[in-house]
C-alpha cells in the first residue's frame, strides 16, 4: 500500500491492497487532499507523553467485529508494507516514533518508545532516540535498546522480504544485507559506527548524509520493535509480540484474527492510542458486496461492525448516499494511491507495446468499477493529488480528454508490432475488485488487438507473487503512495534500479541510469530544488521508459455500524482511523 519526510503524509504501508472508495466533486476532493501533502511537524517530548487526547463521548467495553474479503500480507512488522496489515499494526505494534493528527487532518511526528521524534546532530547524519520509562512487551517484559537493535538488524535477514528498505539502505547501503547477512542472529551487529546502544535506554543512527525525514521513516509499521525474546524468526508471523493496546488471543490465517487487550500496555506512555473496548474480532473471506449489505442493514453485531481496508461496494454507494442513516455511518477522503497498470519490463521489452497499451487502457470503466466518481479521478501521471509536487494538468497521454481509451491512437502504434509481442499474460487478485478490474483491462487491450491471458492470484499474497522478479506475467495492476510528504518516497521505492530485488516494490523492474541519476541527486537536495528534479525524473519515466500507464487516484468510502463511535477518516491510513473506535453502548 504504501506510503512516506520533509513535506510528508504518512501511510502505514503503502501498496494499495485490495480494496479502496471520497465524495463525487473531484476538484474539491483534490483540494482536501493537498493537506496530505503538508510538511509533517516534529513533536517534543510534552507532547509525546501520554495518555492520548480522550475522544469525545468514549466509553469502554465491548467487542468490534471488522470484516475484511482478503487474508492480511502480514503479520511480522519487519514485511508490512501494505495498508491491511498497517491498520492492524496500529492496535498491536509500537515503534520508535508515531504519526499523531488533528481533527483537520494535520498530521505530527511524536516519539512512540521514544520520549520525543528523535534529537539530530552533526548536521543531521546522526539521530539519538530515548526510550521511554515503563514500556513492555506483552509478557511483561521491559522494551530496551537491544530490542531496537535487535528489530533493525533482523530486517537484514533473507526471511525479510517485503517491507521498507529505508532505514536499512540509509545505514549500509543498496546493498545492505551484505553488511549483516546473519541479521543479527549469529552473534554479529552493526557496528557502533552505525548503530549505537551505549545504554539500555539509549538508541544513536549515524549516517553518511543527512537524513531529515528519519522520523517518519521510523513511524512506519514496518520499522516496530519486534522485542528479541520471543522472535522465531519466519514463524514469527504466526503469533507476533505485541506492544501496543491490544495483542493476538486467536489466529487462523485468513479466516480469523482476535484480538484482545494488552495488559501490559500502558496509556501513560503513548500518545496516540487508546484501548477504549476490549477488542476486535477481525472476520476474512467476507465480500465487499456482503460487507456493505450487512453495514447499511445494521442489524445485530453488525451495529458493532467496521470495514478494514474495504470499502462501500461499488453498486451499493447510492444505496448509502440515498440513505441519510446509513450514509452519516460514512467516513471519505483521498487517498495517496496510484493505481497502474505495471509492465514487467523483464518480459514487456517493446517500448511500442508500452504505449499503445497506456493510450488504450480505459480509466473510465475502471473507475465506474470502483464506484465512479466515489472511488476515484482519472490519472493522467504517476504523482497523486495528495503529493508534494503534484501536477493535475501533466497529461502526455490525453487521459482527462480520453478517459475512456484512445483506441485510434493504440491501434496505430500497433501495428508495426509483431503478433508475439501481442500476448500479455495479465495477473489479477482474486477478489471482487480484481475481477471487475481483469473484465475492464481485458475490454480495453482486446478491442485495439491484444491477446490477453488473465491468470487469476491469490488476493492475500497479490504484491508478494508480483513481487517476484521471475514471476510469470507480463502486466499487473499495482497502487502505491507516498510513505510520508515527498516525492522521494515514491520515485526511489517502485523506479530506482537498486530497487530491483526479490519483494520489493520496483514491481516493473525498471533499471535506467538516467532516472537513478536523477533519484540520487534529488536525495541530496533541499525539497524546494529536490521538487524540479523530482519533477524531472516523473516526465523521463513516464514519456520515455513507460514502466506502467496510469490508471486512477484512489478515493476511500467506508461504513461502520451505528453503536461505533469515534469513527473519522484518517489522513495518516487513508482509512477509518482505527486508533480511537468505542463502542456507544
Amino acid at each position: 500500500m504504501i506510503a512516506i519526510a520533509a513535506g510528508s503524509l504518512a501511510l502505514t504501508g503503502c501498496s494499495k491492497n485490495e480494496g479502496g472508495k471520497s465524495g463525487k466533486d473531484s476538484k474539491k476532493d483534490q483540494k482536501e487532499a493537498a493537506v496530505q501533502s503538508k510538511a509533517v511537524t516534529y513533536v517534543d517530548a510534552a507532547g509525546s507523553t501520554g495518555p492520548a487526547k480522550e475522544v469525545p463521548g468514549a466509553k469502554p467495553g465491548g467487542t468490534i467485529t471488522v470484516y475484511q474479503e482478503a487474508g492480511l500480507s502480514h503479520l511480522d512488522p519487519g514485511q508490512i508494507y501494505v495498508s491491511d496489515a498497517g491498520q492492524v499494526a496500529n492496535l498491536l505494534f509500537r515503534r520508535l516514533t508515531q504519526f499523531q493528527e488533528d481533527d483537520k487532518g494535520n498530521v505530527s511526528v511524536a516519539g512512540d518508545l521514544a520520549t520525543d521524534s528523535g534529537k539530530s546532530s552533526d548536521g543531521g547524519k546522526t539521530w539519538t532516540f530515548t526510550l521511554k520509562d515503563g514500556v513492555k512487551d506483552e509478557n511483561g517484559n521491559a522494551i530496551t535498546s537491544s530490542d531496537v537493535r535487535h528489530s533493525v538488524e533482523r530486517l537484514y535477514a533473507k526471511f525479510i522480504f517485503d517491507g521498507p528498505t529505508y532505514l536499512q539502505s540509509w545505514l549500509s547501503g543498496s546493498d545492505y544485507r551484505k553488511a549483516l547477512p546473519g541479521g543479527g542472529f549469529d552473534g554479529k551487529h552493526l557496528p557502533a559506527s552505525v548503530l549505537d546502544t551505549p545504554d539500555d535506554k539509549t538508541v544513536v543512527f549515524h549516517f553518511d548524509q543527512p537524513r531529515p525525514d528519519l522520523p517518519q521513516t521510523l513511524a512506519m509499521a514496518g520499522y516496530a520493535v519486534v522485542p528479541a525474546k520471543g522472535d522465531t524468526k519466519e514463524k514469527y508471523e504466526k503469533k507476533p509480540v505485541a506492544t501496543g493496546p491490544y495483542k493476538i488471543a486467536q489466529n487462523k490465517a485468513g479466516k480469523l484474527l482476535k484480538l484482545v487487550k494488552n495488559t501490559n500496555w500502558d496509556p501513560k506512555t503513548d500518545s496516540v492510542r487508546h484501548q477504549y473496548v476490549d477488542g476486535f474480532t477481525i472476520q476474512f473471506g467476507v465480500t465487499e458486496s456482503t460487507q456493505t449489505k450487512r453495514l447499511i442493514a445494521d442489524k445485530g453485531e453488525n451495529k458493532n461492525a467496521i470495514q478494514l481496508t474495504n470499502g462501500v461496494e461499488a453498486t451499493q454507494i447510492q444505496d448509502v448516499i440515498n440513505n441519510p442513516e446509513a450514509s452519516k455511518r460514512t467516513v471519505k477522503g483521498y487517498q495517496p494511491y496510484v493505481m497502474q497498470l505495471t509492465f514487467n519490463l523483464d518480459r514487456v521489452k517493446d517500448l511500442k507495446v508500452r504505449q499503445a497499451v497506456t493510450y488504450a487502457v480505459n480509466s473510465k470503466s475502471l473507475i465506474a468499477g470502483e464506484g465512479g466518481a466515489y472511488g476515484g479521478d482519472v490519472a493522467p501521471n504517476y504523482f497523486a493529488p495528495t503529493l508534494p509536487g503534484y501536477e493535475p494538468a501533466y497529461d502526455p497521454y490525453g487521459r482527462l480528454k480520453t478517459p475512456q481509451g484512445n483506441i485510434a491512437k493504440a491501434k496505430e502504434i500497433l501495428k508495426s508490432v509483431p503478433a508475439a509481442e501481442k500476448k500479455l499474460v495479465f495477473a489479477y487478485a482474486n477478489s471482487e475488485a480484481g475481477q471487475k478490474r481483469k473484465v475492464a483491462i481485458e475490454d480495453a487491450l482486446t478491442k485495439v488487438g491484444f491477446d490477453i491471458v488473465a491468470k487469476e492470484v491469490d488476493a492475500a499474497s497479490y504484491y508478494e507473487q508480483i513481487g517476484k522478479l521471475k514471476n510469470p506475467y507480463d502486466i499487473y495492476i499495482s497502487g502505491w503512495g507516498q510513505d510520508w510528504p515527498s516525492p522521494g518516497t515514491v520515485v526511489t521505492p517502485i523506479y530506482d534500479g537498486s530497487q530491483v530485488f526479490d519483494g520489493s516494490s520496483n514491481y516493473s523492474h525498471v533499471k535506467d541510469p538516467k532516472v537513478d541519476a536523477l533519484t540520487k541527486k534529488a536525495l541530496t537536495q533541499e525539497p524546494a530544488e529536490a521538487a524540479k528534479t523530482w519533477k524531472e525524473a516523473q516526465h523521463y519515466l513516464l514519456e520515455n521508459v513507460i514502466p506502467a500507464a496510469p490508471l486512477w487516484y484512489t478515493k476511500q468510502f467506508q461504513i461502520s455500524g451505528s453503536n461505533v463511535g469515534g469513527a473519522r477518516y484518517g489522513s495518516v491510513s487513508s482509512l477509518i482511523d482505527i486508533n480511537r473506535l468505542f463502542l456507544k453502548s
